[in-house]
């Protein structure tokens, strides 16, 4: 088994620190932020994600997991992964580097044995080029360090799963040494049979960037068919359904409702823009600037249908909003759209009565002047529109008989799909939905 550094203990970094482990490597994990990796230490997760304190607090246990701020105790390990965020520049739509070459800075002058830097990180492609010849002028022994590209695909709220039972491993490689490295790392994964991509570098960079475009570009385009849905009377619901039987096309993100939201895919599809844009090849990716226009056009939508609900404005009214997260299964409200129809119903001089299983922490943070309830039944207390806009297993048993005793008005927006519409119109609610405008009688 090998010795590994993880670069970064956020989301990405925690979860891939915890697996490595798990695999029987023996990790360390660094942070610049003490706070954090005080909590870590002590088997803290700093934010939630299913099954991962478990697998965090087993692996402190057992000795193969640890975390520091020092970067000088990583530089022996073998491997070091490079976990830190890119986010989208604030200034531009170009991914924000600074704290993944931050971290690289930090750690190269203490390299000393030969060892294998590998990003993990959703970067533009040219990224690990730079970060080649950085560490060519930062290392002292420069030839005894490689540069490799393992890119992540991970989902909140299956990120332990999708770790340690992948559905594909990308090795982006310079040479046959990175490769063998790597193989090395995952040899209990490759071994149980998990498809391996071997890659140039730029090669892997673009598998990211390519397959988080493909995703956001399927789902806006069952949002733009339930945008044509609502105008000619067609529900969304079944066209989705007949065309995932089709094995081509397959079901998977042809789900319509309020889009996508969180920190990876709005922010990588920008940044593969900008990045075709200095390349010279704008042209080719100028379609994603729609994937992204119809993505945050589905929020205005179901604003519009709240509204419609309120009497046509949010004054005075008050509307239970059902979900806070930008998906379920996470406390991550990153671009939540949950959050931004309850932002701009605020703005209306409405009052967003916000309810979420694991996200109140986060919303209450970020949106303070927000209503905040205790449960499902609190925030419908009194409410002229119910939305439910995270989709949440727990609001989908929700009793329409129940809710309704609560509410002002009977109305609900489904704008995830979620509830089964005919048993909430049968309980007297008037139900709205994006895409089934045969509903909205």
């Amino acid at each position: 088994m090998l010795t590994i550094s993880v670069l970064g203990c956020g989301y990405l970094g925690v979860t891939h620190a915890a697996g490595m482990a798990e695999l029987g490597h023996q990790v360390i994990g660094i942070d610049i932020d003490s706070d954090k990796i005080s909590a870590l230490t002590d088997g803290r997760v700093p934010f939630f994600e299913p099954g991962l304190d478990e697998l965090i607090s087993r692996n402190l246990a057992a000795g193969r997991l640890r975390f520091t701020t020092s970067f000088e105790e990583a530089a022996p390990a073998d491997v070091h992964f490079v976990c830190v965020g890119t986010p989208q520049r604030s200034d531009a739509s170009a991914a924000d580097l600074s704290h993944l070459y931050n971290a690289v800075e930090r750690l190269a002058p203490s390299l000393a044995e030969e060892c294998l830097v590998v990003g993990k990180s959703t970067v533009p492609v040219g990224t690990a080029a730079h970060l080649t010849e950085m560490l060519r002028v930062l290392v002292p022994d420069a030839e005894k360090v490689s540069v490799a590209w393992n890119p992540e695909f991970l989902r909140e709220g299956t990120a332990v799963a999708d770790t340690l039972r992948p559905d594909r491993l990308v090795l982006g490689v310079a040479d046959i040494a990175a490769e063998k490295v790597l193989r090395e790392v995952y040899a209990p994964l490759i071994e149980a049979g998990v498809p391996v991509v071997v890659a140039d570098l730029p090669t892997a960079e673009v598998i990211k960037t390519a397959a988080n475009s493909f995703m956001a570009t399927k789902i806006s385009f069952i949002n733009a068919i339930a945008e044509f849905c609502d105008a000619s009377g067609a529900d969304v619901t079944v066209v989705a359904e007949a065309l995932g039987r089709d094995p081509r096309i397959g079901d998977q993100f042809l789900k319509a409702g309020l889009g996508f939201g969180g920190g990876c895919i709005s922010k990588d599809i920008r940044a593969f823009q900008a990045r075709a844009h200095d390349l010279g090849v704008g042209h080719a990716l100028a379609f994603l600037a729609e994937v992204d226009a119809v993505n945050l056009r589905c929020r205005d939508r179901v604003v519009e249908l709240l509204r419609k609900q309120c009497g046509g404005g949010f004054t005075g009214r008050r509307v239970a909003v059902l979900g806070a997260a930008f998906k379920p299964n996470t406390d991550d409200i990153r671009d939540s759209p949950a959050l931004h129809v309850a932002e701009l119903i605020s703005r209306e001089d409405g009052e967003a009565a916000v309810y979420d299983p694991q996200a109140m922490g986060n919303a209450r943070r970020a949106f303070p002047h927000l209503t905040y309830a205790t449960s499902p039944l609190d925030a419908v207390r009194g409410a002229d529109a119910v939305a439910l806009l995270t989709d949440w297993q727990e609001f989908a048993t929700i009793d329409p008989l129940v809710l309704g005793k609560e509410v002002r008005s009977r109305n609900v927006v489904d704008a995830r799909h979620l509830l089964n519409a005919e048993e909430w119109r049968r309980a007297g609610w008037h139900y709205l939905a994006p895409g089934r405008p045969m509903l909205q009688g």
